[in-house]
Order: structure tokens, then C-alpha cells, then sequence
């Protein structure tokens, strides 16, 4: 790792070193930037962050070749697969204001509760437990666990990860950014892997499950939050409206839904007595039409997934209106 720019942080009180631009090189010629405290560590870090490794390395362009020359390839292929849903969610989270607004309408407690709910765990059950969030968004749970003196990390591919470096003051809550079907990290590793609404956000959910498991230790568990369909006229009809609009220019879209949906879900959310703010209600919008999938699924196809791979004691662990979260422990040798 050369480095090229060190800082300081407050973390648990405490001023402590950091490291905001540096790259880190791999024995295979890869490398990759850290920009703004955070590791960019997807497969097409190469390009998408050219300006700053341009800066940053002398030989840029002969190492790049090289790169190129190896992986190409794949690399094209996950910048065009991934180049809309990054600015979906980048755009969708720049809106979240930290300290006024809430999560999916769940304040802190509400947030911790419904993570441990959704994974079968307690604060006592994960002490000594290393926790992988796989599609962090604003990191607000990722602090909260490190609060409680949980590790995690936590992972986006959308640049939602600068603020939640930014904004979280505790040691044991890291952040990178990566792709859940390309995990920049240790295979076998994690204790807890928990993926809230985010696989069914790629082109193919049970494709992102299967490149996301690895991860899980042996003896640890996979939690998994997914949509689920509904027999709704409303629901559906905005599925089928999605499908068209999700396709138009982001910054369009924003003003559209701005001005059309918006309004009438502020109107029925307030009859209904929900109190959530304009921004909060403008993010649930925005992740429901602007993402450029949105797969739904039925407990016992989820439950397939679980078993093929040899994980046991799989159960969905939550039901709610628009979808479920599901276990499994992975099985041991």
C-alpha cells in the first residue's frame, strides 16, 4: 500500500490516525484507490477512479494496460452492469439527512430491534461475533452495532459509504466499497452476513446469493432481506409503471416522481397517520422506482437457494407488508 495522504478521526472518543487517499496493489497486478477514507475495491475501481489513480501513480497507464490487457473484460462487463444501479443509490442516499432523518422509519432502537429480529440474534449473542453488512446505504446500523461493541463492516457500491465513514465515531464500524457479486474480502470469514434489500437490487438475485455466501463461515449465518409480491392493485400497478420510468434519466426521475407521485403518497401517508418527513418519504420513492431492478420472490424459492448450498435451520424470521427476511446457518464439515 503506498500512502498518500493520512488524517485524523475521532472514533470512541479518541483522535486517532487515518488513512484518506492511498492505493493499494495486489500480486496480480490490480490495484486500487482509497479515496476519502474508503477502500474502492470494485472490479472496475480502475476506471471509474482513473482521475484520482491518474494523479496517484507515475506509471498509471502502463499499469492499466496491463490490467486491461488480464481482465478487460470483466472489468467492462461490471462497469456496464453496475454504472446505473451505483447512481441510483448514490442519488437516493445524498437526500438522507443524518441527523434528522430516520431509517426506513425506524429510529435507533427501532433499527437495532429490527436487525436482531431479522437475524435471530441478540446484543449478548453477538459479542465476539464479526458482523458483514453487504449493502450498508447510510451505515446508520453499522454504527449502532459498533456502539454496543459489535464489529462489522459494512459494504456499498453506491457512494453512500463517504457519508457513513463520515458520520460514524466508533472503532469496530469499517467501510469499503465493493460489489456483493464480486466480495472484496476473506472467503469463509464472517460469523454474520446480513443483505437487507440489496440482492434483489441486481440483475439477478439468486446470482448475487450465490457470490455473497461464500463469505459466511463455517458454522455462521446468512440473513437475507427480500421483496415479496403482493395481491395489490396499487402494488402492482406501480411495478408495471417502474418498469418504464426506472429506465429515464435519474435526475429526471427524481423530479418526476417529485411532482407527481410524491405528493399523493405525502397525502395517503398523513390520512394514514404516518409521520414520516418529506425526505424520508421521498427515499422510500426513489428505492422503489428508481432502482433499474427489483426482483420479488416467495419464501420457499428463497429457502431453495438456503438448501442447495447445504445451509441448515433456514427460517424466515420476519414477514412484513412488502417483504421477509430469511436465515440459514452454513452447514459444518
Amino acid at each position: 500500500m503506498a500512502i498518500l495522504k493520512k488524517g485524523k478521526k475521532k472514533l470512541d472518543g479518541q483522535l486517532v490516525d487515518t488513512i484518506e487517499e492511498a492505493v493499494l496493489y495486489t500480486d496480480n497486478d490490480c490495484f486500487y484507490p482509497v479515496i476519502k477514507g474508503i477502500p474502492r475495491l470494485t472490479v472496475e475501481a480502475i476506471v471509474d477512479y482513473e482521475f484520482f489513480l491518474k494523479t496517484a501513480i507515475t506509471d498509471y497507464e502502463q499499469r492499466k494496460e496491463r490490467v486491461l490487457l488480464k481482465y478487460g473484460d470483466l472489468i467492462a462487463f461490471a462497469q456496464k452492469k453496475n454504472k446505473r444501479t451505483k447512481e441510483s443509490f448514490t442519488q437516493e442516499w445524498a437526500i438522507f439527512d443524518y441527523e434528522k432523518d430516520k431509517t426506513w422509519d425506524a429510529d435507533d432502537a427501532g433499527m437495532l430491534d429490527r436487525f436482531l429480529r431479522e437475524t435471530d440474534e441478540s446484543i449478548d449473542s453477538l459479542k465476539n461475533k464479526i458482523v458483514f453488512d453487504a449493502g450498508c446505504g447510510n451505515g446508520f446500523l453499522n454504527a449502532l452495532l459498533a456502539s454496543k461493541g459489535i464489529e462489522n463492516l459494512g459494504m456499498d457500491f453506491s457512494n453512500s459509504v463517504e457519508k457513513a465513514y463520515t458520520q460514524n465515531q466508533y472503532s469496530k464500524a469499517y467501510f469499503i466499497q465493493g460489489d456483493v457479486q464480486f466480495p472484496p474480502v476473506v472467503f469463509n470469514h464472517f460469523d454474520i452476513v446480513h443483505s437487507s434489500g440489496v440482492l434483489i437490487a441486481t440483475n439477478n438475485t439468486e446470482l448475487s446469493f450465490s457470490c455473497i455466501e461464500p463469505v459466511v463461515k463455517t458454522g455462521g449465518k446468512l440473513s437475507v432481506w427480500l421483496y415479496h409480491s403482493r395481491k395489490d392493485f396499487i402494488h402492482n400497478l406501480f411495478n408495471s409503471i417502474r418498469k418504464t420510468t426506472s429506465k429515464l434519466p435519474l435526475r429526471f426521475q427524481y423530479y418526476l416522481y417529485k411532482t407527481t407521485i410524491f405528493p399523493v403518497s405525502y397525502i395517503v401517508k398523513r390520512a394514514k397517520g404516518n409521520k414520516q418527513n418529506k425526505r424520508e418519504m421521498m427515499i422510500d420513492i426513489l428505492d422503489w422506482f428508481s432502482p433499474e431492478f427489483r426482483w420479488e420472490h416467495t419464501h420457499q424459492e428463497a429457502a431453495a437457494w438456503f438448501c442447495k448450498r447445504g445451509y441448515t435451520d433456514v427460517q424466515v424470521t420476519t414477514n412484513e407488508v412488502f417483504g421477509f427476511n430469511i436465515i440459514g446457518k452454513k452447514r459444518t464439515q
